[in-house]
């Protein structure tokens, strides 16, 4: 490596030592051919890839956050056919772009000895009032050397170092390896029906450039997610992650905790959400917790999280019906909330625009709900027990270590920035070319991961094998049944309602700011009671301001926000609706209760 000009390896430094606040580890001096007296200087260090511009004695840095970089690939350059340009060593500007292959491809070329380590980031930046992740590719060319080996045995170092950094591992000769794949479960009805759209354009790339391998399984009808979890051997995973609406997570969830080893698979195995349903609660909330931008059908935070592995406890709720028993994550709704939800399910085309309009619909014919609301209020929510800290599970690369090659005119998109540098090596010159320039076009295919694959169909041989009746485990209740008598210290309100409903998580839509003093893990159910009498234009206030959370605090005669850690509804009546996570249950008696730190999340880094 280089210091300055001539460079030296830097010492690694280990788990037990005493280490300044930002190590170093690799470090090279690059030179600016088109342009005089302009130097690079590249560092690797435990906070990130800093690059430092210095130019006739005026110095400017820009480092990207190792939180950011989610992968590495060593490439050689691709032969060039006949007349179609000159050495790649020169400037990358208009069509002359690099081209690069694998080094075990069949056409790369023998005349050309560099070895090329590409450093894959999605890098947060700040659009007008927003923030949004760009895609970033740092390109590397390594050619201090006068063979091919040696300058590849360079580029390996760094790209073995950054990939023990991002694992959060020790510093090894060899990247560390995890053979085991994200299983993948899609609704392909979620929403507008985009999922597999979605995922192909917005996922798909990402999982590449970690080199992640996945089975993707398209659900084909309902409750299909929740037999598949139940019946196979999910510890052959890393991680099961939902892609589609709450509702998936919803079947994930319950066939999880149907299995005699629940709680070990739900410790070993994370659970994770990618939206693109039209409520999309949770994956809202997981950002907005986190400090992740959320933009619809942008799922570039989200899916960077499945890679990084970093994990974060969440409470489940126990629900009990007079038939089932079922686990829930999001919330429990009765009354104008759960009608509108429900009864909007027509207009399920036109996505999360469909509860505003049939909320419109549902205010001006205002239906009231007769029955009993009892629960138990937390009396003091800023003395409940933290939730435990993230952890970060480890991972890194696909089973064989390597991707399918990327065709270059498929994948990289050179822009006509990229400059030429010259390294100075035992004072022999090489061009040497290092640039960082985002990569916006690329053509990906659901199979383009090694090792991943593809299941339209359920395979031959692995047919599900569902019991008749699954039998629901998880812990157990420590209310009485459902129709028996209540603790004496529980609050009872009889009366006429237009809605109760509570939440568990700050988000219950992508635009419902329910619980804003919610956490993943707090122990903390909230419940909203609008009673029957409230004008109207209350209600309106009430969804228009549903946005900014502004409901939190009121209570009033008739509105109000409590904390509670169980409760029971039982309406009066057949007829209406409630619902569990989005999904209709059975209308009549309901209780709940909430168990901390029960399913591990995959959440991102930015927190």
């Amino acid at each position: 490596m280089a210091d300055q000009k001539n460079g030296k390896d830097v010492p690694n430094v280990g788990e037990g030592d005493s280490v300044s606040k930002d190590v170093v580890y690799l470090e090279e001096t690059f030179y600016i051919l088109s342009k005089k007296n302009s130097v690079f200087r590249v560092q690797l260090t435990s906070k990130g890839l800093t690059l430092t511009k210095e130019t006739d004695g005026n110095s400017k840095e820009q480092t990207i956050l190792l939180r950011d970089i989610i992968g590495s690939k060593c490439m050689r350059s691709k032969r060039r056919r006949p007349g179609a340009g000159s050495c790649v060593c020169s400037s990358f500007v208009g069509n002359n772009q690099l081209k690069v292959v694998d080094e075990n491809s069949g056409d790369l070329d023998e005349n050309d000895i560099s070895a090329y380590l590409y450093i894959y980031a999605y890098i947060l930046k700040r659009s007008r009032r927003t923030l949004k992740r760009e895609r970033t590719t740092i390109t590397l060319r390594f050619r201090s050397f006068d063979k091919y080996e040696d300058n590849n045995r360079e580029a390996q170092k760094w790209r073995t170092t950054i990939k023990c950094l991002i694992a959060s591992l020790p510093i090894t000769y060899s990247p560390p390896t995890n053979d085991k794949k994200v299983l993948v479960l899609l609704n392909p009805k979620s929403g507008p029906g985009k999922a597999r759209e979605l995922f192909q354009s917005k996922v798909v790339p990402i999982l590449q450039e970690a080199e992640v391998p996945y089975d993707l399984h398209v659900t084909k009808y309902a409750q299909y997610a929740r037999e598949f979890v139940r019946t196979r051997n999910v510890y052959g995973w890393r991680a099961i992650l939902a892609i589609g609406g709450d509702g998936v997570l919803f079947e994930i969830m319950n066939g999880m905790f149907e299995r005699l080893d629940w709680q070990q698979a739900l410790a070993e195995v994370p659970l994770a959400i990618l939206p693109c349903g039209s409520g999309n609660g949770l994956a809202r909330t997981i950002c907005h917790l986190y400090n992740e931008p959320y933009i619809p059908q942008n799922l570039t935070g989200l899916s960077m999280a499945i890679v990084k592995g970093q994990t974060a406890p969440m409470d489940v709720v126990r629900i009990e019906t007079r038939t089932k028993i079922m686990f829930s994550f999001l919330s429990v709704g009765w009354g104008l909330l759960s009608d509108i939800d429900i009864e909007s399910e027509r207009l399920r085309a036109i996505g999360g625009q469909r509860f505003a309009v049939w909320a419109v619909a549902r205010l001006v014919g205002l239906r009231t709900y007769k029955g009993v609301v009892s629960y138990a209020k937390i009396k003091d929510v800023s003395n409940l027990p933290k939730p435990k800290q993230p952890l970060t599970l480890s991972h890194s690369i696909s089973q064989d270590g390597a991707l399918d090659s990327p065709d270059a005119e498929a994948f990289i998109d050179c822009d006509e920035h990229s400059e030429v540098f010259v390294n100075a090596v035992n004072g022999k010159q090489h061009q040497r070319v290092d640039s960082w320039y985002s990569v916006n076009s690329r053509r990906s295919a659901f199979y383009s991961t090694r090792g991943s694959e593809y299941h339209s169909v359920t395979s031959e041989g692995s047919e599900m094998r569902s019991p008749v009746h699954a039998c629901m485990h998880g812990p157990a209740s420590h209310l009485p049944s459902l129709m028996s008598q209540l603790p004496s210290q529980w609050v009872h309100e009889e009366g006429e309602f237009v809605m109760v409903h509570v939440s568990y998580q700050p988000y219950i839509g992508e635009d419902f700011l329910f619980a804003p003093r919610s956490q993943l893990s707090d122990g903390v159910m909230w419940m909203l009671i609008i009673k029957a009498g409230i004008p109207r234009s209350q209600i309106l206030s009430f969804l228009l301001g549903v946005g900014q959370g502004s409901h939190a605090d009121l209570n009033t005669e008739h509105i109000k926000m409590v904390p509670v850690s169980a409760f029971r509804i039982v309406p009066e009546g057949t007829t209406g609706y409630i619902t569990v996570d989005g999904e209709v249950v059975e209308y009549g008696p309901i209780q709940a209760e909430i168990f901390p730190n029960i399913v591990n999340l995959l959440v991102p880094e930015t927190k």
